[in-house]
C-alpha cells in the first residue's frame, strides 16, 4: 500500500493539458496523449442502416462494467484506505497513464472501480445534497455477508462504522459517504460474497427519466429490468443491468446541480468504432472522439448520457495489459 500511495506523483497536469489543447491534441482527464487520426473510423457507407442502428449490447466482452472515481487529488491515501481496506476491494497492479498519473486499480467482482486522481478538465464536480442532491453518478452500491466484518473493517481503516437499518425484506442497509463525499450504499444480505465480489451498483439521479432510459436500453443496449421501490432512500429504481453490473436510475427534482466529472461507467467492447459510428448516426454528445491510447494498445470512444455522465467504450487490442491478463488466467 504504501509503495502504491508514495509513487502517485502530486504534481497537477493542468499545464500540460493547456499545452496539448494549444498543439490541437487530445488527451484523456488524467493527462494520457491519445491518438485521434481518421483511420480508426468505418468508412462512409461501410455500415449498413440495421448496423447503425442497432444497441451495442452484443459488442461487450467483459460481464460487467467498470466504474471510474476522480477526487481532489489531496485526498488520495485516503480514497485509497476507504476503497481497499474499509470497503475491502481487492487492490489490483496500477495504470501508469503518464509520468505522473497512475490510475488505480481496485477489482469488484470481474469489474473494477478505477480510483483517477485529480479533477482536470471541464467537468462538473457537485456531490452536494448526496443521492438527491443532483444528476449524475450519486452513489456506488456494495454487497456483503456480514455487517460485523463490514463495521470492523471500517473502524481498524479509521473510518466511522456504517450504522444499518433492517429492511422490510431483513436486509440490513447502511450509508455512508467516501472520503471525496460520494454517497455508498451498503447491503447485508445471506449468500452475499465478501469483498463485493457479487459486484457494483451504480445509482444515477437523471433529470428526464424517460431519456434516460432510452439512452441505456436501445443505445448502450443495457438489459431493463422491472421498477424497483427503495423505500429507505425515498425513490423508486429503475434498473439496467449487464451481468454482474446494475445501474439504477432515478429522477431528482428540476434545477439541480449536475456533477459530469466526479464519476463515469467504462464498457469494455469488441469494437470501439461501431459505437462510435452508431453514437454519429444517432446524434450522442461526444465527450471524447475516437482515439487510441499510445502505448496501451487500447482504442476508447467516451460519450455522454443526456446528463452528460460519461459512457466509455473501450476495446483492447491482443498487446494490451488486459489482454494478457486474460490470456496467461
Amino acid at each position: 500500500m504504501r509503495i502504491l500511495l508514495t509513487t502517485i506523483a502530486a504534481t497537477a497536469l493542468a499545464a500540460c493539458a493547456a499545452t496539448a489543447q494549444e498543439a490541437g491534441q487530445v488527451r484523456t482527464p488524467e493527462g494520457a496523449l491519445l491518438d485521434t487520426s481518421g483511420d480508426l473510423h468505418y468508412a462512409p457507407g461501410e455500415l449498413t442502416q440495421a448496423q447503425l442502428e442497432d444497441d451495442n449490447g452484443a459488442l461487450f466482452i467483459q460481464d460487467s462494467m467498470n466504474v471510474f472515481r476522480r477526487f481532489p487529488r489531496e485526498l488520495t491515501g485516503d480514497m485509497v484506505r476507504f476503497y481497499t481496506e474499509a470497503l475491502a476491494l481487492r487492490s489490483l497492479s496500477p495504470i501508469q497513464l503518464t509520468s505522473t498519473q497512475q490510475m488505480i486499480l481496485t477489482g469488484v467482482g470481474s469489474g473494477q472501480v478505477k480510483l483517477s486522481a485529480g479533477q482536470q478538465g471541464d467537468r462538473e464536480y457537485n456531490l452536494d445534497g448526496g443521492y438527491r442532491g443532483g444528476t449524475g453518478i450519486r452513489f456506488l452500491l456494495f454487497r456483503y455477508p456480514d455487517a460485523g466484518m463490514v463495521a470492523r473493517r471500517f473502524r481498524e481503516a479509521g473510518f466511522a462504522e456504517p450504522e444499518f437499518v433492517v429492511r422490510d425484506d431483513g436486509i440490513r442497509q447502511a450509508l455512508v459517504q467516501d472520503p471525496a463525499g460520494l454517497d455508498i450504499v451498503i447491503l447485508v444480505a445471506r449468500g452475499a460474497r465478501d469483498n463485493a465480489d457479487d459486484g457494483v451498483g451504480v445509482g444515477i439521479g437523471v433529470s428526464d427519466l424517460e431519456a434516460s432510459r432510452a439512452f441505456y436500453r436501445d443505445f448502450v443496449g443495457l438489459e431493463e429490468l422491472d421498477p424497483v421501490p427503495a423505500p429507505i432512500m425515498g425513490l423508486i429504481f429503475y434498473p439496467y443491468r449487464h451481468e454482474e453490473t446494475i445501474l439504477m436510475l432515478y429522477e431528482v427534482d428540476e434545477g439541480l446541480p449536475a456533477d459530469t466529472g466526479s464519476s463515469g461507467i467504462q464498457y469494455v467492447v469488441s469494437d470501439a468504432a461501431m459505437v462510435a459510428a452508431r453514437a454519429e448516426h444517432r446524434d450522442v454528445t461526444v465527450e471524447t472522439p475516437l482515439n487510441r491510447l499510445r502505448g496501451f494498445d487500447l482504442t476508447t470512444v467516451w460519450l455522454n448520457d443526456p446528463d452528460g455522465v460519461t459512457n466509455y467504450f473501450a476495446q483492447v487490442g491482443p498487446n494490451s495489459r488486459t489482454a494478457q491478463e486474460r490470456a496467461g488466467e
